[in-house]
């Protein structure tokens, strides 16, 4: 594959051979082997996902400034024509230590307690292939309502989804939303995104991160699941949540909903309704 070699060329990698890895709709993902080691490469459409990969780079090396989770080790990025890409640290998979998800909890509070002097970020990202905005806000409700759900909710209106009572949901919010220190974020915590390594250890991939309220990771977390309860006790023990945080899960998933939605359309349509209605 041509991209492959002048990647691997720019790189004065000596490519032996490579294979297709599981990337999902956006990007296509290589296994690069080569003489020294393997790499992880990603590519996609340069005019499609403008600066995707130079903000996941990015959000990858915040992510390892918080000395918590491993994070594969940004390598490079940069185009050739309209093919963009990013080379990263190979990580090698493993099984689930008998610690994993004690590990898990304690790396994600590590996490957490990153904070900054504002919500979101100084600069914008994506989450899956939509353009996730994260300018500057004073609180976590503010962040929440102006970077996350409004501008999900006009592009959910674009494609033909109507929705009543928007300025009351989002005066409800202000008073549900704790308002804690901004709180370093993976972004799109579900189950694809996490890897057990050789070690049995845990590692991340695929952030879409900013600087936001803690519960937004541990509201992904629970959408689809693949994450042990004993996740979620470990972690209130070591860095205990405010009052009610469970009753806010819902709440906090109306972003992630509201992404699938445009995403991929009207199978999401009935729960973010619900979730509306319910903070109403």
């Amino acid at each position: 594959m041509q991209i492959l070699n002048k990647i691997a060329e720019e790189n004065n990698l000596n490519l032996l051979s490579f294979k297709p890895l599981a990337g999902g709709d956006i990007n296509d993902v290589y296994l690069l082997k080569c003489t020294s080691q393997n790499y992880v490469v990603k590519i996609n459409s340069a005019s499609k996902y403008p600066e995707m990969f130079t903000a996941e780079a990015k959000g990858l090396n915040l992510l390892t400034t918080s000395k918590s989770f491993k994070i594969p080790k940004v390598l490079n990025y940069g185009s050739f024509e309209d093919t963009s890409y990013l080379l990263l640290e190979n990580l090698e998979e493993g099984k689930k230590s008998n610690d994993f998800w004690n590990q898990f909890a304690e790396k994600l509070a590590k996490l957490h307690k990153t904070t900054n002097s504002y919500f979101g970020l100084d600069h914008d990202n994506y989450i899956g292939s939509l353009h996730q905005y994260n300018s500057q806000e004073t609180s976590a409700a503010d962040f929440f309502i102006n970077q996350r759900l409004q501008p999900q909710f006009k592009l959910a209106s674009q494609h033909g989804f109507q929705f009543s009572s928007l300025d009351s949901l989002y005066k409800n919010i202000i008073s549900l939303i704790p308002n804690e220190p901004p709180a370093l974020l993976h972004g799109d915590l579900w189950g694809g995104n996490y890897m057990v390594l050789q070690t049995g250890n845990p590692a991340l991939i695929d952030p879409a991160v900013a600087f936001g309220s803690r519960e937004m990771d541990l509201a992904m977390m629970h959408l689809f699941g693949g994450f042990s309860e004993e996740v979620f006790k470990l972690y209130n023990e070591i860095f205990p949540l405010e009052n009610g945080w469970k009753t806010r899960i819902s709440l906090w998933q109306l972003y992630y909903l509201l992404v699938h939605l445009n995403l991929f359309g009207s199978g999401y349509l009935s729960r973010v309704q619900q979730i509306v209605k319910m903070f109403n």
